[in-house]
């Protein structure tokens, strides 16, 4: 038989269409509960892909590209208005 684990300390992956309600009524919404999942999440993709043995750049280069990636979004609208002030 499978174990029955409270809907609290599932995964949010785990969890089932029914459960989702009752599951994000009980986090935590103070600072610490909201900022919980992001380190978890930070912690989670720097030891797969920064902080291994057979290490590469695969880790940071992501994060560079997504840099630039945000960058260019959010200059978008000036670069734009320049190129079609260059070619028209």
């Amino acid at each position: 038989m499978a174990s029955v684990v409270p809907v609290k300390e599932k995964k949010l992956m785990d969890v089932k269409l029914g459960e989702l309600p009752s599951c994000i009524l009980m986090r935590g919404f103070t600072p610490k509960g909201i900022a919980g999942p992001f380190q978890r999440g930070y912690y989670r993709y720097y030891n797969k892909y920064v902080n291994v043995k057979k290490g590469g750049i695969a880790g940071i280069s992501m994060v560079l590209a997504a840099h630039a990636f945000f960058n260019y979004c959010r200059c978008y609208k000036e670069l734009k208005h320049k190129w079609l002030r260059k070619y028209h």
